[in-house]
């Protein structure tokens, strides 16, 4: 995972999707061009419906070259053949998703407030770490709340990407990327957006750019 000049938009699945509905909803946003990595967030589905998921997502990704991370199974992530896996501190240690995944692939972590968590994890060769929540979220329960400071602070004394996740939206987006976030993370900002989620994609990349370039 690498952001160009603007920060990159990371965009995570539904916790729960229609799988025969899904893919074509999926390739729209894709075809935006406003998404640079996706990560596929399932809740309370069995392995088969994880699998079947990947196998439809997964061609979608590499046709536009935009990796793909599974979150919580290193497991499955490898089996399927994904980009990268992400994982909480309730999922699969970072030790085991990276001993599953090999150095060749992606493996990032959530971090919540802790840069001494994010450090250590840094330290040990994590591809990315991500702090949260920044906004209230109807997408998930936050564990812990942060402010843009925590991006400002982990920016200045490392160089490992930092993704900022939690109730991001196009309209508050800007204090995020102006700290110095490397991507940031929106589920409902894009798939809950009043028109279409291609629209919620596309304002959230061109509110990052209009940020980065007041920030100039």
């Amino acid at each position: 995972m690498n952001a160009d000049e603007f920060a990159g938009l990371y965009l995570l699945t539904p916790p729960k999707i229609d799988l025969a509905s899904f893919g074509e909803k999926l390739k729209s946003v894709l075809d935006t061009g406003a998404v640079d990595c996706l990560q596929l967030r399932l809740k309370d589905v069995s392995d088969d419906e994880i699998r079947k998921a990947i196998e439809t997502i997964l061609p979608l990704c590499n046709d536009r070259d935009i990796p793909l991370i599974l979150n919580d199974r290193p497991d499955l992530a490898k089996a399927s053949g994904c980009d990268g896996v992400h994982v909480g501190e309730d999922d699969a240690s970072y030790d085991d998703a990276r001993a599953i995944m090999g150095e060749e692939h992606i493996v990032g972590v959530s971090c919540y407030d802790s840069r001494h968590r994010a450090m250590e994890l840094g330290e040990k060769g994590a591809d990315y770490v991500a702090f949260g929540a920044f906004y209230p979220t109807q997408t998930k329960e936050a564990k812990t709340s942060v402010t843009p400071e925590i991006i400002e602070i982990w920016t200045t004394f490392t160089t490992v990407p930092c993704v900022a996740i939690g109730g991001i939206t196009a309209e508050n987006v800007a204090p995020i990327v102006q700290a110095g976030a490397d991507f940031v993370a929106v589920t409902s900002g894009v798939w809950n957006h009043p028109d279409v989620p291609e629209a919620g994609a596309r304002a959230i990349k061109a509110a990052i750019i209009a940020a980065t370039e007041d920030d100039a």
